[in-house]
């Protein structure tokens, strides 16, 4: 196997173990504890990205089998694109992981974006709350990568 294909999907399983773990810090005041961390502070956000980061490795890997090699500029983009044309569209995988793939983009932006609308006079900030920042959406968002990272390794195995 080609050893960035290799480096992606190693990249893919840290960020789904990340994400887990951000999660279980969020939940776990003993953990908490241990770290030093506030009994309030929650990292659901962070567990929403770092999902979405394991299944854009995978997409990545599974882009490498076919050749294909996604760069910035808009290496999102240009990736989703490619996965939706070459695996999706083609028949290789599932159209279920497309709509995982395509609902982690949107939450992603939206927590990416979230403090561009501070405006006004120092002190005067906008607050949002944003629901892509809690508890039920960080879960969801854990088990698509897991399902998507699941699905793809499978397929990257049947093509050895």
């Amino acid at each position: 196997m080609d050893s960035k294909v290799k480096i992606y999907k190693e990249r893919a399983n840290n960020e789904s173990r990340l994400s887990s773990a951000l999660f279980n810090l969020s939940e776990k005041e003993n953990i908490k504890v241990d770290l030093g961390v506030e009994k309030d502070d929650t990292f659901y956000s962070a567990a929403i990205s770092h999902a979405y980061y394991s299944i854009f490795y995978c997409a990545k890997a599974l882009l490498l089998t076919e050749g294909i090699d996604t760069k910035s500029p808009e290496v999102h983009k240009k990736t989703f694109e490619e996965f939706e044309t070459k695996f999706v569209k083609s028949g290789k995988l599932d159209v279920a992981l497309l709509s995982i793939y395509k609902k982690m983009i949107i939450r992603a932006d939206e927590l990416l974006g979230i403090f561009k609308k501070e405006k006004g006079k120092r002190g005067d900030y906008t607050y949002s709350i944003i629901p892509q920042a809690n508890r039920e959406p960080a879960q969801e968002s854990i088990n698509n990568a897991k399902k998507f990272l699941k699905h793809t390794l499978a397929y990257l195995e049947k093509q050895k």
